[in-house]
């Protein structure tokens, strides 16, 4: 096998679990604890230059395996090309804080809340959740207040994490405003408004279908078949030159262009990234601009944002509307304080307040199944959608990401994580009951 082509194979596997869709064996029966596997434990990257068992490198392609994701999560734009979502030049709105010895007690008491996991025979601590679950980053607002705010492992205030498939919830949030704006009708076929899209079977959905991943769209995730669509897929997607002699799609849209139909439009609900960037396309049509752009225009820009984000883009510069963020925690529980105000921030209103009514009211629950931890959830706008008592709807990514958003609390928490293995139903199981109690600790005091 040429070098080129190795190496393109082992990039695509990184971009799958980017794409939020491969799962990271782990290396061992038991993984590294949090502790241990720290990445300034560990010494990754450590040293002018670091020693060779220490460096973590591209193209070999090796940086999203455990426990060297734990570094990798903190610096994607040494890995892969990213397109900047600038917060502008203005200076940013701060968050309000409350004193110092009330925001310390907080800490203590929520550090030391007790809850019993989902299944679980014995309770667990506040504290003990974020290390069971290799945190990386945890901020919590309550009334627009932060009360809890910690980093851990690669992260510290000043710096960004990958998000993942959160991603896909901006890319969602956008396409709902347009919805709510009049530039994007959602009663639309693909094909109305990307012309090119020819025979795909994205063809014949509806806008409202590739929004809340109702598409009968072919993707399979077997990793076992070399010829899986995973694969091509994360080929085409590659930013590396092409190996001579390849003749697959290059890039997101001309891969969109080939998908087969699965199925029938409208009648289930299938994670499928391929609809997010699907999502993209249409957004960037209707609008002109990169969904890089918009996301800095509508929300960055206006929201008081206090760094950049950026996104990861392909061989042809399109940006990865499914999984390619890479953002700082206060910015995203800015973002979240944004949805729980219904689109208010500062004083200043950046979008219809009818965009958060319909994410937070949620899909059809009929069409929702396969996930254990969610039994009543549902999905709409790239939101998952929880119909619990609180009303809570959440931003996900692979290994631990949230944007976790409690009307009923008036609370918005944000964990930023990077836990062994990538599906989010190894975490639920300690995340979903810890946030229900802080909620509750919150709405108490």
């Amino acid at each position: 096998m040429s070098s080129s082509i190795s190496n393109l194979a082992a990039l695509s596997v990184v971009i799958a679990i980017t794409l939020g869709t491969a799962t990271c064996a782990f290396a061992q029966s038991a993984p590294l604890s949090a502790q241990e596997s720290d990445p300034n434990v560990m010494g990754w990257m450590q040293g002018f230059p670091p020693p060779p068992d220490k460096l973590i490198t591209q193209p070999d392609s090796n940086f999203f395996s455990f426990p060297k994701l734990r570094w990798s999560v903190c610096h994607l734009r040494e890995f892969l090309p990213t397109e900047e979502i600038s917060r502008g030049t203005g200076a940013p709105v701060p968050l309000t804080y409350p004193s110092p010895a009330e925001f310390a007690d907080l800490a203590r008491e929520i550090d030391a809340l007790t809850f019993m996991p989902i299944d679980g025979t014995e309770p667990m601590t506040w504290e003990q959740s974020l290390y069971a679950n290799y945190t990386d980053g945890m901020l919590i607002l309550h009334k627009g207040e932060v009360v809890y705010e910690r980093y851990f492992g690669c992260l510290e205030e000043d710096g960004k994490h990958a998000i993942m498939s959160m991603t896909k919830s901006i890319t969602g949030l956008l396409g709902e405003i347009l919805v709510a704006e009049g530039v994007l009708d959602d009663t639309l076929l693909v094909r109305d408004v990307i012309p090119e899209i020819g025979d795909s079977a994205f063809a014949t959905a509806t806008v409202r279908q590739v929004m809340d991943m109702t598409t009968g769209v072919q993707y399979s995730e077997n990793y076992s078949d070399p010829n899986a669509d995973i694969w091509i897929y994360s080929r085409a997607a590659s930013p590396l030159p092409k190996p001579e002699g390849y003749e697959g799609p290059d890039g997101y849209w001309e891969y969109l262009q080939q998908v087969k139909p699965e199925g029938n439009h409208g009648d289930a609900f299938h994670y499928k990234t391929i609809n997010s960037d699907m999502l993209g396309w249409m957004i960037s049509r209707v609008t002109g601009k990169a969904v890089t752009d918009l996301a800095s225009e509508r929300l960055w820009r206006r929201m008081g944002a206090e760094m950049d984000a950026y996104q990861t883009v392909d061989g042809k510069g399109v940006p990865f509307a499914g999984g390619g963020v890479t953002a700082g925690l206060r910015d995203l529980g800015r973002l979240g304080q944004l949805m729980l105000n219904g689109g208010e921030i500062n004083g200043e209103r950046l979008f219809p307040a009818e965009v958060v009514e319909t994410i937070a009211a949620g899909g059809d629950p009929s069409k929702f199944g396969g996930f254990k931890t969610i039994p009543n959830g549902s999905y709409t706008s790239q939101w998952w959608v929880f119909h619990n008592d609180h009303g809570a709807y959440a931003a996900r990514g692979v290994h631990g990401q949230t944007i976790y958003v409690d009307p009923t609390a008036e609370m918005v928490l944000v964990r930023l994580a990077s836990f062994p293995q990538a599906q989010n139903g190894f975490i639920d199981p300690t995340s979903l009951p810890a946030y229900q109690a802080v909620a509750e600790y919150l709405m108490a005091r």
